[in-house]
């Protein structure tokens, strides 16, 4: 990656130091991120006290970096590339709907994943260990895959009957099998009308 490059695409200049909220992820299919679409859809309603994830900005989370000195982008993409180095594309299995830590008071509504290889739990652990050297927390908790779809709003903690009715619906629902082949450091932006997110590198697979 060029580093001038990959500021100059969302506005960032490359000689004067700036902090950039910054995330890894890995993007959906199109046909997950539809299905996962029609699941907000459905679980959805008036007064559910959950603030839903814009359905244009549905993304699989690995490691949520914070705001990141613009210098420090090139070594974060570097430890990226490590993390996956002699990874081999590997499929994800996306199904039911809940919530975390628990159904009745959760701190995320979500989508469950299926990580059968075993891949992306190990490339998170690499991240981990890598970016910890550069001054980046540690997560206490083993990354347990899923969705984001939702969070409650404010200081709300428990779900209402109806949403956690609906979830226990969803449980078994298939939202589709995808392949992973590459991964993104995005930069957000927040504005009066929610995250806008730009692609700062994508590191394919070897």
């Amino acid at each position: 990656m060029e580093e001038a490059q990959t500021k100059a695409s969302f506005g960032v200049r490359s000689d004067i130091m700036q902090t950039i909220r910054s995330f890894i992820s890995v993007p959906l299919s199109p046909e997950v991120e539809h299905a996962a679409r029609k699941l907000i859809q459905y679980l959805a309603s008036d007064g559910d006290g959950i603030k839903w994830v814009p359905t244009d900005t549905l993304h699989l989370t690995l490691k949520f970096l914070g705001d990141v000195d613009n210098f420090e982008v090139p070594k974060i993409c570097d430890v990226i590339r490590n993390a996956v180095a002699d990874v081999e594309p590997f499929d994800l299995v996306f199904s039911g709907a809940g919530g975390m830590p628990s159904l009745d008071r959760p701190r995320v509504i979500c989508a469950g994943v299926q990580d059968e290889s075993g891949s992306l739990c190990e490339i998170v652990k690499r991240l981990e260990v890598d970016l910890a050297e550069l001054g980046f927390k540690q997560e206490p908790r083993d990354y347990r895959p899923h969705l984001t779809l939702g969070r409650p709003k404010g200081s709300r903690k428990k779900a209402s009957q109806a949403l956690q009715a609906a979830l226990g619906d969803e449980r078994r629902t298939n939202l589709g099998t995808m392949m992973v082949d590459h991964m993104q450091l995005m930069a957000s932006f927040l504005d009066k009308h929610g995250p806008t997110y730009q692609v700062m590198d994508t590191i394919d697979f070897d």
